[in-house]
């Protein structure tokens, strides 16, 4: 057995700081965004457990979203529909929490909250669906109060999961369709200026990669943010290609950008399976996603691409 050093490991040391940092309400409350109030959002939801579209654990779940955003202040829509699947007619609900700014102009950032429905195994979603919306209740809270010339959308999407096992076009992404479908019916899809994309980003080990086929400019906008902030090591310009909620957008020519971590355990093993838990998830992600995704916002309100 090896002698224990004297030395302190400066390493292990800074890591245990951040994890303080972030995990430590009263410590952290000055900063842009608090990713151990996210984190324990995100533990919140998994305790519903098993969350797929049309079951009473998502209606549940959705009904503590919403009483969280009500208590920012935020204009609260529910927006139910009925979605035809191949398992039949489900009911399902987006939810949207509105910020309004001194214009009309929209910025949607946006997640899903349900989870993949599996008969074999117990999937709760830690990473895929429910850090996505604890990041987004987080920013409800650091929206609120806050003055901007952009309206703000938070948008939690219903059905993003396949309802069967292999997710399959056009078997997901359905609360998304349906929310582009209503917006461009209403005459309101116009407004949208940018939709940020928040999916599996409570991952440990986070890497999220450019995503290739959302809008460039909006790539390069969170991009240049999340390096101007020091997170290069986390947000690489080595390219992805994943098929998500901001697909719709794109095809009725939004701009838009996903922010996904799709390598989620060795070799992606942890996606779609039972190890999708709280132990695999981290604060620390969610503090630099949430970071990254609150200048990037401060940023597009100087942005031509949004005017």
């Amino acid at each position: 057995m090896q002698k224990p050093s004297r030395h302190p490991n400066w390493t292990a040391l800074a890591a245990c700081a951040l994890l303080l940092l972030v995990t430590s309400p009263q410590l952290y409350a000055q900063g842009p965004f608090n990713g151990g109030r996210a984190f324990e959002d995100l533990k919140h939801l998994v305790s519903f457990g098993p969350r797929p579209a049309g079951s009473t654990a998502l209606a549940e779940s959705r009904r503590w979203i919403i009483s969280q955003l009500k208590q920012t202040g935020a204009q609260v829509e529910e927006d139910s529909f009925t979605a035809d699947t191949p398992l039949g007619q489900i009911p399902m609900t987006n939810v949207t929490a509105k910020f309004p700014g001194t214009q009309s102009k929209v910025v949607m950032v946006t997640g899903h909250y349900d989870t993949k429905r599996f008969d074999n195994f117990r999937f709760v979603g830690a990473n895929d669906g429910a850090s996505s919306a604890a990041l987004l209740l987080e920013l409800a809270g650091e929206l609120q109060g806050r003055k901007h010339e952009s309206t703000y959308w938070l948008v939690f999407f219903d059905g993003e999961e396949a309802e069967r096992e292999q997710w399959v076009d056009p078997d997901n992404t359905y609360g998304s369709r349906h929310m582009v479908q209503e917006l461009t019916a209403d005459g309101e899809l116009g407004r949208i200026r940018a939709m940020i994309l928040v999916d599996m980003i409570g991952d440990a080990h986070l890497d999220i990669h450019r995503e290739e086929s959302s809008t460039p400019w909006l790539n390069d906008a969170v991009f240049s943010a999340a390096h101007r902030l020091g997170y290069e090591k986390e947000f690489l310009d080595s390219p992805t290609s994943v098929g998500d909620d901001h697909t719709a957008f794109l095809n009725a020519g939004v701009a838009a950008v996903d922010l996904i971590d799709f390598d989620y355990g060795p070799d992606n093993s942890y996606w779609h399976t039972d190890k999708d838990t709280v132990d695999h998830c981290s604060p620390v992600s969610l503090t630099i996603v949430g970071r990254v995704v609150v200048a990037t916002l401060e940023d597009l309100e100087k942005s031509p691409h949004t005017r």
